[in-house]
């Protein structure tokens, strides 16, 4: 797929994250959602990360923490994507992915789900 410039790839993000249902997004606390160009390491194998503690694993959290990430990668999701509709396709998959790791929802669960 073509290059989008990173704001026009954060304006799809925000219009994927703004379709899915509120029972999804409503009890996201303390969360923002980010984009960057790679992950750290250069690699184009993750598109997404959930950076922060899982709603199952937090006790005394929120009162001062700083707040948990959900990282989408703009090339690597560029990469896999064939065109614009699956470029959104891919966004919105990678959002419940990262999403649902806020819940707890580990990997292999998602992927008896079909999320993966």
């Amino acid at each position: 797929m073509r290059d989008i410039p990173t704001d026009e790839f954060e304006r799809l993000v925000v219009d994927e994250l703004d379709l899915l249902p509120d029972e999804m997004v409503d009890g996201l606390d303390n969360v923002v959602f980010v984009t960057e160009d790679r992950p750290e390491d250069g690699s184009l194998d993750l598109l997404g990360l959930y950076d922060g503690t899982a709603l199952t694993e937090r006790g005394n959290y929120g009162f001062g923490e700083l707040p948990d990430r959900i990282v989408l990668y703009r090339e690597p999701l560029l990469a896999i994507a064939e065109d614009l509709d699956d470029l959104k396709d891919q966004i919105h998959v990678t959002l419940v992915h990262e999403i649902a790791h806020f819940y707890g929802i580990d990997d292999e669960q998602l992927h008896e789900l079909g999320w993966d």
